[in-house]
């Protein structure tokens, strides 16, 4: 490849990756603005949420259609276009059913982007001949942190809701009109069928994309819940943890490429085992909470690298056609994302959390224990 087309068609797919994790991100501190506008109570929000997750679902299972007949380009374009103009009516959305919509509309242009961007870095990856998966969701994680952290300056600086989602708009309109120009000009068209039953070794990969997003899900949502009721940290700082994971997270992701070319997929599943296990352990039984922020930061270490090697691994396997086989984890990720905290939320409730916290490890174990099976190829 050109070294031109090489630097702009990396540039180009980073800020896709920016532009989705950075839409979404930008949409969280915006939720308990609108539960206030609207009065209504969590159940309802959490019906207006499951509106999003199925809008994704959606746009992820017939956006590999799309790539195969129309390429990534478009479709990358279209659902980070679609991210910026539908995040400003977020905020001013007055009746459940108009905000539900707006987040099913919204949550179609993140499934779209989702999927298409994650071919797309597979086409980059194997035209440039070296691992590329993990910096690019490295971008992801960076735009989810500027994204969270742009609104919440915004709003604290007293701006409007729908001001600080304006701004939030035109930063993304801009990033995503410069990736354009710069994807690569190929696409992922496919020929053959559109659609294929999954094959098992994929299913397999969406199996245990789908324990790592909920996973990482959890993390997300339970953490602070964690060190708060352990006793651990005041309520006002319960986010350091989640902080601390995602930063980790996000840090192994940087570096994920370089150790992946050195020591190849399969052992760079195997090594985050260690990790994994040792964070969930601190975590669950830290007497003190500088232990348990180690733990936090050891999760996010050992977990990193397991999407962009779970995506990669789909995108060369032989089976099925990678779009098909991109947008069935990319699928199972969000359905994790979806079930995962409820799922908690019930194990939680009948043993404890400090158990449920036990059982992500588990799981977690198992993925990165799996690496062999998902390295064998069939076709």
């Amino acid at each position: 490849m050109p070294s031109a087309n090489w630097s702009a068609g990396l540039l180009g797919t980073r800020l896709a990756f920016f532009v989705a994790g950075f839409g979404l991100a930008a949409w969280a501190p915006l939720v308990p603005l609108a539960k206030e506008r609207l009065a209504v109570n969590d159940r309802m929000v959490g019906l207006l949420l499951l509106c999003l997750g199925t809008g994704s679902v959606i746009a992820m299972l017939l956006a590999s259609v799309s790539n195969a007949r129309y390429g990534s380009r478009p479709i990358i374009l279209a659902g980070g276009l679609g991210l910026a103009m539908i995040l400003p009516w977020l905020a001013i959305a007055e009746t459940p059913l108009g905000l539900g919509a707006t987040l099913f509309a919204f949550g179609v242009s993140l499934g779209s982007i989702d999927v298409a961007m994650n071919i797309h870095a597979i086409d980059l990856e194997r035209a440039a001949g070296r691992p590329l998966m993990s910096s690019f969701h490295a971008q992801y994680s960076i735009g989810e942190f500027s994204g969270s952290a742009a609104v919440t300056s915004f709003l604290s600086l007293e701006l409007s809701p729908r001001s600080s989602t304006l701004v939030c708009s035109a930063v993304m309109t801009i990033a995503i009109v410069s990736a354009w120009p710069r994807l690569l000009a190929t696409g992922s068209r496919q020929q053959g069928p559109l659609f294929v039953v999954p094959d098992r070794s994929v299913l397999l990969i969406a199996v245990l994309a789908a324990i790592t997003f909920l996973v990482e899900g959890a993390m997300l949502d339970w953490s602070a819940l964690l060190l708060v009721g352990r006793n651990l940290l005041a309520e006002a700082h319960g986010g350091i943890g989640c902080m601390l994971f995602s930063s980790a997270m996000t840090a192994g992701r940087l570096s994920g490429d370089a150790v992946v070319a050195r020591i190849g997929d399969r052992a760079t599943l195997m090594l985050g085992t260690l990790p994994i296990v040792t964070g969930f352990l601190a975590v669950v039984a830290a007497p003190v909470a500088l232990v348990a922020m180690a733990g936090f930061l050891l999760i996010g270490l050992g977990i990193s690298n397991v999407v962009p090697v779970l995506c990669r691994r789909a995108g060369k396997q032989k089976v099925m056609p990678a779009g098909v086989a991109i947008a069935v984890i990319t699928t199972a990720g969000y359905a994790g994302i979806l079930v995962g905290p409820a799922g908690i939320g019930l194990v939680a409730h009948m043993f404890g959390l400090p158990l449920a916290f036990g059982m992500l490890g588990a799981l977690m174990s198992m993925v990165t224990l799996s690496a062999r099976l998902i390295m064998t190829e069939r076709r």
